[in-house]
């Protein structure tokens, strides 16, 4: 297989548009054109990850986490050290991370599973992250110059592809009234013209100064720009998952099977319900992977009273256990790896050539001693 290949596997189990709008995600590293045999997935790319991918003779990574987050000024031996080893090694990098997260049978939903929550609803639901489409009509010569000003102003980003568009050709009519100034033809006198539908998706927050490129780079002396708002995504994608258990069970059982699955939890008790009591019963479980401690409000108007997650900061946790809330913290990335287990079993059946193995060295930093 190709690294383009493996590439459109892993955008079919979580697709790019799920991420958030913060997050960095698809191929960070390496040649789409590359063979790939066989691959790693893992949580951090760290050194240890990194020395066994190359021991492995993995030609390609899944870091969940994206190793290369925020621009980087340096890459060297000493700076972004890893993505300098990886990159010089010909590895390719690909992460998930939130729309893996996002994505129906991901990282919530197997956190879901694991807690035994039925018919399982996102959190926070996805959405476009606020998009649209913007449309243009242009004479067919000046499409490359329109097309390229609203590239620039931030027009046709789709997840990690650059520039995209569609057109289609046609015909335009008008008729410039007094004080008109058209570029085609004259005033008073109807005109008809070829021109080309030109259409980009663009975020919301960014429609203002796409259009503003578009006058500029446009020929016409008034340019129709439409600006279309686009459809929320499915509803069973998001952040989260909350949902009924298949019966009452106590919090203690709940506890032990997170502890089998996980490790150690650390407990923020629901106030009225010490630790030495029989704890109560529970129906209504919420979990998100990660750093989701602030979305304990939304579990908590959903009735959830007990909250499965990654980390959550002590002020958080004092408000969830005061509003009758149970929360176990398992770790951050302890609360992701779970995952990986089962994305090596759906590549096996989405693609039966490569070979995909969880890294046995990648681990959480932290350690209960």
């Amino acid at each position: 297989m190709r690294v383009s290949n493996v590439i459109s596997v892993l955008e079919s189990i979580a697709p790019l548009r799920l991420a958030a709008e913060w997050d960095n995600v698809g191929l960070l590293i390496g040649d789409v054109d590359a063979t790939v045999r066989k691959m790693l997935l893992c949580i951090d790319l760290t050194d240890d990850v990194l020395t066994e991918a190359r021991s492995a003779k993995a030609q390609m990574v899944m870091a969940y986490h994206p190793p290369i987050f925020k621009p980087i000024s340096r890459l060297t031996t000493t700076a972004e050290a890893v993505v300098y080893r990886a990159a010089r090694s010909g590895l390719a990098v690909y992460s998930m991370h939130t729309a893996f997260d996002s994505a129906v049978g991901g990282t919530n939903d197997v956190l879901a599973g694991l807690v035994g929550i039925k018919a399982a609803r996102p959190l926070e639901p996805a959405g476009r992250g606020g998009e649209c489409k913007v449309v243009t009509f242009v004479p067919p010569a000046d499409l490359a110059n329109v097309a390229e000003a609203a590239f620039v102003a931030g027009a046709g980003r789709i997840g990690n592809y650059l520039d995209c568009a569609f057109f289609t050709h046609g015909i335009g009519t008008f008729m410039g009234g007094d004080g008109s100034r058209p570029a085609i033809g004259i005033p008073g006198q109807h005109e008809v013209t070829e021109e080309v539908r030109l259409e980009m998706v663009c975020p919301a927050a960014r429609t203002g100064q796409v259009a503003t490129a578009i006058r500029v780079a446009h020929r016409y002396e008034q340019p129709v720009i439409d600006v279309y708002p686009l459809a929320a995504l499915p509803e069973d994608c998001g952040m989260g998952r909350i949902g009924r258990l298949a019966r009452p069970t106590s919090e203690r059982a709940l506890i032990e099977r997170i502890k089998k699955a996980l490790g150690a939890a650390r407990l923020a008790l629901a106030s009225g319900h010490p630790a030495g009591r029989t704890m109560r019963k529970v129906t209504t479980v919420a979990c998100c992977a990660g750093s989701c401690g602030k979305l304990f409000h939304t579990a908590i108007a959903e009735g959830a009273t007990f909250y499965l997650t990654g980390e959550m900061h002590h002020h958080d946790a004092l408000a969830a256990t005061a509003a009758g809330m149970t929360v176990a913290c398992v770790g951050h990335s302890n609360s992701e790896r779970i995952a990986l287990t089962h994305l090596a079993k759906r590549l096996a059946k989405a693609a039966p050539k490569l070979a995909a193995a969880v890294a046995k060295t990648d681990k959480d930093p932290f350690e209960i001693v």
